[in-house]
């Protein structure tokens, strides 16, 4: 997840976010909020990483969508509004769109604002009868949705196994708040990264072309660009590695030395060999995602994955 340089007129990052910032520089392990990464460049990084040949996520998602999308269209019934949390370049929610009975609306929510409108215009281009409506903003924090067609059912996507950059905790937060949006008739679809061989997710996430060490570094250059920050770059490394206890993917930005960054004003030590964690990436097993489901208000429905088993797409119903 790595750094074309975006336009030196990029717009100053928000006061909440450079406090936010800050405070996870300031603890203990030294932490960034993953929101940093999607600015436009590291947007185009991610669309990147999608396509290299260690990155089997987006490759093994697209591949069950394909093959399950009318079975999940019959799990989900007519005239649905369709919510994408984090609507990224697009591309999944077609198979959704070309599938369901006379979807009625779709809201795509995601926090970079021009890839925001690139998507929506081009889908209310080819989807003329289908009422979209974008929302630019966070959505980890709480969000107004606007106003649906009445009586349309109201099914959540949360594609990219985007649900395991949240902690455990966090995760059934987030759900509990996709599940008050959608309704006490509404429904999720959602994807998941399984549990799997540890030589499998090392390459995915320390791809050989060093894309995605470069989306990681990214973090520091927007800092700079956007925040008043003065990383140098080439001081840090990236650094991501399994932990089998937690069942994660950890990433992190190794200091190759002592020193201290500018950081908008405030001063941040580092010693040789410390780390930022900029994300986690959890792995589920089935125990597992059956208790994250019902603690966020779902049941699991359904499960469609692979013939390797490397991932699952679940139609979740609320409880």
């Amino acid at each position: 997840m790595s750094s074309p340089l975006r336009s030196p007129a990029a717009a100053p990052l928000d006061r909440s976010l450079i406090h936010e910032v800050l405070r996870g520089l300031r603890g203990s392990p030294k932490t960034l909020p993953a929101k940093l990464f999607y600015d436009d460049t590291g947007a185009r990084l991610f669309e990147r990483i999608c396509t290299l040949e260690e990155y089997y996520l987006t490759r093994t998602e697209l591949e069950i969508l394909n093959q399950h999308a009318t079975d999940i269209a019959g799990y989900a019934g007519p005239r649905c509004a369709l919510i994408e949390y984090g609507s990224g370049a697009g591309v999944k929610i077609r198979l959704l769109l070309d599938t369901l009975a006379n979807p009625a609306a779709y809201v795509p929510i995601d926090i970079s604002s021009q890839q925001l409108g690139r998507v929506a215009d081009s889908l209310a281009s080819d989807y003329p009868g289908v009422l979209i409506q974008p929302l630019c903003a966070d959505y980890t924090a709480p969000l107004s949705l606007p106003t649906l067609p009445h009586g349309a059912r109201r099914l959540a996507f949360f594609p990219g196994s985007t649900i395991g950059n949240f902690h455990p905790t966090e995760a059934a937060l987030f759900l509990q708040r996709v599940r008050r949006a959608v309704g006490p008739m509404g429904a999720l679809v959602m994807g998941i990264d399984r549990r799997k061989r540890r030589e499998t997710l090392h390459a995915a996430y320390n791809d050989a072309q060093g894309v995605t060490a470069a989306f990681n570094l990214n973090m520091l250059a927007r800092l700079n660009r956007e925040g008043g920050a003065h990383f140098d770059l080439s001081t840090f490394r990236h650094r991501a590695f399994f932990d089998p206890v937690a069942s994660r993917i950890e990433m992190h930005l190794v200091s190759r030395r002592a020193q201290t960054v500018d950081v908008g004003g405030h001063l941040i030590s580092f010693t040789r060999g410390e780390s930022i964690w900029t994300e986690s990436s959890y792995k589920y097993d089935h125990e597992r995602l059956e208790q994250l489901a019902l603690g966020g208000g779902f049941r699991i429905a359904k499960l469609w994955t692979d013939d390797a088993e490397r991932f699952w797409v679940g139609f979740f119903e609320a409880l």
